[in-house]
């Protein structure tokens, strides 16, 4: 099971803000079965299979592109482990754990 984190920035919107483009590219995972997700303020964050995140990921970022804009950048990180499940609150219980000590 791998993360899959995605942020998308669109290029040469009419004001600063993005929020109305960033939302065409969430509907697409909204509109998948079986897909968790996580929203942050700087980006999504996709659990699964990789070839599964790496699709939405590339469906994200069209969808952008269908929403009018012309210049789309997406940045992917990807942590993928094979030794043991790794999940969105795995890594945050982790992260919690952690900060207790």
């Amino acid at each position: 099971m791998a993360l899959v984190e995605i942020s998308i920035v669109p290029i040469g919107t009419p004001t600063p803000s993005v929020s109305q483009y960033i939302t065409q590219a969430v509907k697409i995972l909204e509109g998948e079965k079986d897909i968790k997700y996580d929203l942050t303020a700087m980006g999504t964050i996709i659990e699964g299979d990789l070839e599964r995140g790496l699709t939405l990921a590339r469906k994200m970022h069209e969808a952008v592109f269908n929403a009018g804009i012309m210049r789309v950048v997406t940045t992917i990180k990807i942590d993928d482990r094979r030794d043991k499940l790794l999940s969105i609150s795995s890594k945050m219980e982790s992260l919690t754990r952690g900060l207790r000590h």
